[in-house]
Parts: structure tokens; sequence; C-alpha cells
């Protein structure tokens, strides 16, 4: 493979040694390649830099200079402040730190500092760093003396305690050519398909993240690095779709509309423009030669069920059966009735496969699978369990797809029998922006439902200081008087000692014991047996209880029409997407329904939940989530450990990065299925030895 020279450990790289090998380690850094690859924290362009004698009282400033000298300062009140002088050519002021004297052990007399802050008047002029980057230390070679010049960009790292800036600032110096010269090894784009894609040439990019002559030159070489990451996921991930949906044939179903028809006349509304448009994607796949391997998304609201239902009748009209899986009894049981509901008019039965399901009447129904008597089922992963068989399987639809494991979909598919290779239709009810629903589930072809039907009323939701938490108390009971039901959703299960925020079970307490006290309230959580779920949720559902206090596990959860008040307390520190799944609990039924949230939140997060307020369009919202939050969060447990998923790439800015390299490697695994042709050899290479955890990790799911 050749790939030796990036592949030195990072103990034998100029001035690493193996102390300095084993800190680096905590940066995820273990050879010459992760130094390459590792991101820089931020940029700061000397030509900002101002001299220190221009910088006067109430500017925001950056300077740069050399520290004459350094100290402790007590006052009066205890408090502690650091001070340094520091000096250009130009002149010198004193920087102060109030409260952190232990930057006395971190910065000494000769070191080069640039520091950013505001100039305050006290005793003087005095600059109050915000951040500050320890250039080069004292006596240091390469200290940076006369490397200011105009244009110059200080690239500042994510250092530790054991490894400070410029000791990886003095690594990279005594490294980065040395890297440099090696980085084409890395390349696996042809110039003509690099300049087409307007993407600079590796050893560029490099060079224009570590050594920018302009901050404008960093932002081209994380795009063409953010390029890469996003394409090798998008090839394993094209990888896996060609298995899935090119090597054995799908079923092509027959269309006759002896069952699609009537379904259509019976109901009482006009399926929405999105329904139809989706439909017609869902019908293309299930009529061609390719396995349909699709993945629908809607809003709270927008009809996925009804969707799936056409999808499902189209496999029966074939001769086929259809079944639908679901994550938990009670939303199998909810999914069986709304569809038998549906189906009434046209004399069709669903059956029901759960784990509750026992005796005779499992006997029945798996008798009634094996022989295609049973042409409609839904369940939950009891369908996955020995000694079931199907007939003839056309469609299986998975919903909430992400409380399942890959591996568990894919049972369902894989065949125990001869044949068994039916079309899949996964389902989701959280919205998560388009391109990180590429990004995820990158080998299903997807579909967005982003259109609620007409006359459903929004529910209205209301900002509330816990100040004001009584008021919001009588409007709930005012709720209950007329017959209807109220969620109060809490962030925590108990109430720990460093914790003041108001928990589900301390609060089920109070709520029953003095504020509710002529009600039924019940307690629902996740550490509850799933069974006392099972039974708090109906009891809920069929009215027995008037206010359910519960954690997150209603999230996704089944509809209680009667339920027309959701309280969020503490609604600050949850996610919006998550708030958003939590309002779609209320509103299910027609008139109006509100959504309470208490909080007291900070500037930040003020701004968030004004957004949520504002709108109740799910990918709107999901949309606002990625930009405030990052997309760590949205990766959950992907994102820790060593190898985050995105280091370079941006999800809330990239989707059109995200596009071209998904078309690249849909395009190269359509000519070129097992990359065997020698234009590719270099990307399998890469693709085997680089990123075969993650070709791994897909494989598992």
């Amino acid at each position: 493979m050749g790939y030796g020279h990036l592949d030195r450990p990072a103990q034998f790289l100029k001035g690493v040694g193996p102390k300095r090998a084993d800190a680096l380690k905590k940066l995820a850094v273990g050879t010459a390649r992760d130094l390459l690859y590792l991101t820089p924290r931020r940029y700061d362009d000397a030509s900002t830099v101002r001299p220190i004698d221009t910088l006067h009282v109430g500017l925001d400033a950056t300077a740069r200079g050399r520290v004459r000298s350094s100290g402790v300062i007590p006052t009066r009140s205890g408090l502690r402040i650091f001070q340094v002088v520091l000096q250009d050519d130009s002149g010198m002021i004193t920087c102060a730190w109030p409260g952190q004297p232990w930057l006395d052990r971190k910065i000494r007399e000769g070191d080069q500092l640039l520091v950013t802050g505001p100039v305050k008047f006290f005793h003087g002029r005095q600059l109050h760093p915000r951040e500050f980057t320890l250039l080069a230390r004292a006596g240091k070679e390469g200290d940076g003396e006369g490397s200011g010049e105009e244009g110059q960009v200080f690239v500042s790292y994510p250092g530790t305690d054991d490894l400070p800036q410029w000791v990886l600032r003095r690594i990279y110096e005594l490294n980065l050519d040395w890297l440099l010269d090696h980085a084409h090894e890395e390349e696996y784009l042809p110039d003509d398909l690099r300049e087409d894609l307007g993407l600079p040439a590796l050893r560029d990019a490099f060079t224009k993240l570590h050594r920018p002559s302009r901050t404008e030159e960093a932002e081209e070489g994380r795009r063409r690095l953010a390029f890469d990451e996003l394409f090798f996921l998008q090839l394993v991930q094209a990888l896996a779709r060609h298995q899935e949906t090119e090597v054995e044939p799908g079923i092509v179903h027959t269309r006759t509309n002896r069952l699609i028809r009537p379904l259509h006349q019976s109901l009482p509304f006009q399926l929405t423009g999105a329904q139809a448009r989706v439909l017609r994607e869902i019908y293309q796949d299930m009529t061609s030669r390719r396995r349909m391997n699709r993945f629908l998304q809607g809003d709270v609201g927008a009809g996925k069920t009804l969707v799936a239902l056409f999808a499902m009748l189209l496999a029966l009209e074939g001769g086929h059966q259809a079944i639908l899986m679901a994550p938990t009894e009670l939303l199998a049981e909810q999914h069986a009735l709304k569809l038998g509901t549906l189906l009434e008019p046209l004399g069709l039965s669903v059956s029901l496969l759960t784990g509750s399901v026992k005796g005779q009447a499992r006997e029945d129904i798996l008798a009634g699978l094996a022989d295609g008597k049973i042409s409609l089922v839904v369940g939950t992963h009891a369908l996955i369990q020995e000694g079931v068989r199907f007939h003839q399987p056309g469609l299986v639809v998975v919903d909430e797809q992400h409380r399942f494991g890959v591996r568990q979909r894919m049972a369902l598919v894989e065949g125990r029998e001869e044949g068994f290779r039916p079309d899949v239709l996964v389902m989701s009810a959280t919205p998560i922006p388009r391109s990180l629903a590429l990004t995820l589930y990158g080998d299903l072809d997807l579909s967005i439902l982003d259109e609620l039907p007409p006359g459903r009323t929004p529910v209205k939701t209301l900002l509330r200081s816990s100040s004001r938490r009584d008021e919001v108390y009588a409007g709930v009971r005012k709720e209950l008087d007329t017959g209807r039901q109220a969620y109060l959703v809490y962030p925590l299960v108990e109430e720990t000692e460093s914790s003041d925020l108001r928990a589900a079970t301390q609060e089920h307490e109070r709520l029953s014991g003095e504020v509710f006290t002529d009600r039924q309230v019940g307690l629902l959580h996740g550490k509850l047996p799933p069974e006392e779920k099972d039974r708090v949720m109906r009891a809920f559902r069929d009215g027995e209880l008037d206010v359910l206090v519960a954690t997150t596990v209603i999230e996704v959860g089944i509809d209680v029409p009667n339920a027309t008040v959701m309280v969020i307390e503490h609604a600050e520190r949850f996610g919006l997407s998550q708030l958003h799944q939590l309002r779609g609990r209320v509103g299910r039924g027609g008139g109006q329904s509100w959504c309470v949230l208490i909080s007291d939140p900070g500037e930040m997060a003020a701004e968030r939940l004004k957004v949520f307020t504002r709108t109740t369009d799910g990918f709107e919202i999901a949309r606002a989530d990625l930009e405030i939050r990052g997309q760590g969060d949205l990766f959950g447990s992907q994102q820790h450990g060593r190898d985050p998923l995105l280091r370079f790439a941006d999800l809330a800015t990239d989707e059109a990065l995200l596009m071209e390299a998904r078309r690249l490697a849909r395009r190269m695994v359509d000519v070129d299925p097992q990359l065997e042709d020698p234009a590719h050899a270099r990307v399998r290479d890469l693709l085997e030895h680089r990123h075969a955890e993650r070709l791994k990790m897909w494989k598992v799911g």
C-alpha cells in the first residue's frame, strides 16, 4: 500500500519522544497521519493585531508581544489578579486576569503571547484578555520573533495541560514540511474530478489548514477534508445499499387498484401534495426490479401511517404479505387499531403479534402467517422470533427506525427461507435535517413528508417563568375540569443532592398531595419495569388517570386524543427536536391544545426557546437545533470515542458538499460495485485501511 511514511508513530517525529507521544494520545494522535489530520481550534489573523501603542480604552482588540514581567497582585477584597506587562516594538500595556492567579505557573517572562479582549481603564490602560495563545516559550527556538508580518495567520490547536499550545506549535514547526511532502499519499481524487468539484489537492488542503496565509484559506482546506469525510461515509453506505437493493433482485409488485382505489374512495379527505409525491416515489420503487430500501421522514401528524398503508395494499394486490413492526406493544396496538379502522370499509382485517399474544391466539396467527391466510400483520420484535414463518412477504414497514438496531431490522428482512427479500420502508416521526438524514441513513433513499393535512389546529406554545407556576397549574386545572387530561414532563427521574432540578418522582408526590389532590395522578419514567410502564400508559390512554407526570419516555408515545395540555419543566434542558417530539403528544384530537414551557433560561437558551414557540414546523426546528447545538449531540454515542463520525464536515453548512459526495460515491459503486477497476485502487485501499472501522460499523449497524 505504500503508506509507510504517514504511519510512522508520533513518538518518532521531531520534538515528540515517548512522554509527549503519550500526551498526544489524549488528542487521538498516534501517528504522523493523525497529526496531519488534527483540526486547529481557531485562527487569529495577524492583520487584525494592533500595535500596543494604538490600544485605547473602550477598544476590543488583539495584540501580540513579549512578556516583560509577571506576577500576582492581591486586592483588599481577597481577589488575586494575575498581571503581565506585554511589550512590542511600539510600546507596553498591562494585561490582567482577575481571579486567575494559577496562570502564574503557565506564563513566564520572555514568553510570546497573543491576547484578545477589552481595553479598560484601571490605574492606566489595561487589557483584560478573554482568550490568549502562548505563541512561543521564552528562549526556545522558533519563538516567533519577526514572524508577525502583515497577513500571517496564527493557528491554535486543542492543547492539553500536558501539551500546551506552544509545544504543539513547535511540533508542527519542526514536522509540517515533512508531513506535507507525504500528504499526496492520501490523494485519491483525479485532478480533473477534483477541479470539477472546486477542491484543492490534499497537499494544498493541509497547507491551507495548518499554514494559511489568510483565514479564508483555512476554510478552503477544511472544505476539502470535509468532502473526503463525507465521501467515504457515503461510499460505505453506497456499498451497503448496492448489497441490499441490487445484488438480489426485489419483488416486482403489480398494481391492480383492487384495494388501493377503494381505500382512496373511502377516505373523507384528500391526500396532501406531499403524501401523493411520496407515494409516487414508493410505488416507483415497488414496481421496479430493484428492492426498495426507503426512509420516510415526516413531522408529527403528517400522515405517515396512511402512506405506509397504501404501500402495504400494493404488496397485497400482487398476492404478497405486508408486515409493520413497531418498537413497543402499545405502539403496535395503536397501529393495528388505526389500520383496522381505515380498512374496515374494504372488508380487510389486521392481525396483531406481540409478546403478550399467547396460547391458541398465537398459534392461530403463526399458522395464518405461514400459510398466507393472514396478509397484513402488525407487531413488535416478536415478529422476528424463532418459529415465525411468512408465506410470501412483500413489504416490511419499520416504525421509529432509531428504536431498532439495524440488526433487528435486517433480521426481519434477511431470509430464513429462499426468496425472502421483501421491500423495506423505514419510518420516523423525528424530523431531522436533510443533511443529517443523508449522513446517518445514506444507504436508504429519502422521502420527506413536509406538509400537514389541512384543518389541524396547531398546538399553542407558551413560555412562562417559574414564578408563574401557580398560574400554569390553574390553567391545567381548567382543562381538567372540562374532562381533558394533561402531561407534566420533567428532565430527571429523582433529585440528587447536587441538583435543584425538579424531578419526576418528588414532583409526583407533591402534585398528587398538594396541587391536584382531587385528581388521579400517574407517574411514568424510564426506570420503571416495562410492564409497569405499559400499565401506566394504558391507564392514561383509557382515561383512568387525569394527569401523567413523566420524563421523556413519552417522547415517542401513543395517541391520547383527550390530552390537551403539556407542561414541560426546565425546558432549557431539552434539545429543540426533543421538545418538538414531546409537544407532538398533545393536539392529537380536535380542538385547541397547549404546550407550556416553564423555564428561567439564560440568554442562549432563551433564544432557542423563542425559536420553538414561534414555529410548529419540525424540520425548521431540527435545522435550528443543528445550528445551535452542533452535530455532536445529534450523532449521540457515535460522536464519542477515538474516531468521531465527522471532524471537518459541518452538516449545518455543508449540505451541497454532502450531495456531491453522495453523487460521486453512488456513481462509483453503480459502475464498479467491487471497486476492482485500477482507477479505484487507491479508493479501495483507503477504504480498507483508513475506514475499516466505519465499514464494520455500517455492516453491523
